[in-house]
């Protein structure tokens, strides 16, 4: 256990920071995983659920989660996936 006031709020920061990126990975790995499921089973999915992953996978770009390109690509893959079910 840290003993000075500084490491302890750090301590502090740094699980709180640590919750918070696993609780916007969990939210958009669920988002990507139950879209391509629903990809998968050929169900009729529309234009706002593609939205919401990409909603997913944006803010956790924005929060610093992704980098820009790693989020890009996530996107790029489920778009792709979604253009499939279309044809």
């Amino acid at each position: 256990m840290p003993i000075k006031k500084s490491a302890v709020k750090a301590m502090n920061r740094s699980q709180t920071l640590a919750k918070r990126n696993y609780d916007f990975k969990l939210r958009m790995r669920m988002a990507i995983k139950k879209f391509l499921k629903g990809v998968e089973a050929k169900e009729s999915l529309t234009v706002e659920d593609l939205s919401k992953v990409y909603k997913a996978i944006d803010k956790a770009a924005k929060v610093g989660i992704l980098k820009k390109r790693n989020a890009a690509r996530k996107k790029a893959r489920v778009s792709k996936a979604f253009d499939t079910l279309k044809k």
